[in-house]
């Protein structure tokens, strides 16, 4: 594993999406360093700990409309985007991912070259590869893109933009494409499903047997850190994971263990709650509870001499404390 270590401090990184999920958690651990500089893009007022951190106040939407200031600026870490929501109230709504994810992208990138920035790490989405595997069949970084949704097709646009700029220029690209990132303050599905094992409600989701990747936010951090000035990560594509698939049945028993709550779990079989799902008008959800999707991160491991630093306990546990402190 690379790491921290392995990042100069001298260097300066500018994260978007700073705000973020992802990106205050890359920004916290950049920011971590002595003698660090962390430019962190914002959309609006933001407080960081550290003194190591620079706010840069722009709108990914009007990106084109003004220059950002990226003197001395090393690489930049994209973590921004126009998020997969489940029912997008859009009525257009490729075309709205492809303005955020697509065209300002491309135009943070463009800038990024002007200014002499080495390298542009793009966190793309597994959406690229497709909504689902097979169990045991998992997707590699080489699979053809098939993506089924306007955000996954937009990301898929953003990287083959992104490759065509690399290999016109000077700019190393970078692509990550995270499965479910879990963590602390994380939301969406994860977070429901630790709010009903805490309330211990009895849940039809006993009998499931799928297999799911899923990716702590800290290894997630710990890989795009490895990718900052790694010499073999450049203009490749990653998939990361933990490195352990689960089903959603034992990703509940785990979960409700770093709760210290029962899971209460009803054998339901998946082709019930999908019928069910479907009759409700919530199939997507039941699909993404009841499926697979796996990933293969042998790439990501051999090529860059990564593992995953956190095992899955201490993250559920980790994630289950914030949770509870919330």
């Amino acid at each position: 594993m690379m790491g921290k270590d392995q990042l100069n401090a001298c260097n300066k990184i500018l994260v978007t999406g700073a705000s973020g999920f992802l990106g205050s958690a890359l920004v916290d651990r950049l920011a971590s360093r002595e003698g660090a500089a962390v430019l962190a893009m914002l959309r609006s007022e933001h407080a960081f700990s550290s003194p190591n951190v620079e706010p840069l106040y722009a709108d990914l939407d009007n990106l084109s409309s003004r220059a950002l200031s990226l003197a001395g600026v090393d690489a930049i870490v994209h973590c921004a985007a126009r998020v997969h929501v489940m029912d997008d109230g859009s009525s257009d709504p490729l075309t709205a991912y492809r303005k955020i994810n697509v065209q300002a992208t491309l135009e943070l990138a463009n800038q990024a070259v002007l200014a002499g920035v080495k390298r542009f790490i793009f966190i793309s989405s597994i959406k690229v590869n497709g909504e689902a595997t097979a169990p045991g069949k998992p997707y590699t970084p080489d699979d053809l893109p098939a993506p089924l949704d306007p955000y996954g097709v937009s990301k898929m646009e953003a990287e083959e933009q992104l490759k065509l700029l690399a290999a016109a220029s000077n700019l190393d690209v970078v692509i990550i494409r995270p499965v479910l990132v879990y963590g602390p303050g994380v939301k969406a599905n994860f977070h429901s499903m630790m709010r009903w094992l805490n309330k211990g409600l009895p849940l039809p989701l006993g009998g499931v047997r799928n297999q799911r990747s899923l990716v702590a936010l800290d290894n997630l951090v710990d890989l795009i850190v490895t990718c900052l000035n790694h010499p073999a990560a450049v203009n490749q594509t990653f998939l990361v994971s933990d490195g352990e698939d689960m089903s959603t049945t034992q990703l509940l028993k785990r979960m409700g263990i770093a709760l210290s709550r029962r899971a209460r779990l009803v054998p339901v079989p998946a082709a019930v709650l999908l019928t069910c799902a479907s009759v409700l008008g919530r199939r997507g959800v039941a699909q993404r509870l009841c499926g697979s999707l796996q990933v293969d991160i042998k790439k990501t491991q051999d090529l860059l001499g990564w593992s995953p630093p956190m095992s899955v306990e201490d993250s559920l546990r980790k994630t289950a404390e914030a949770f509870k402190k919330a």
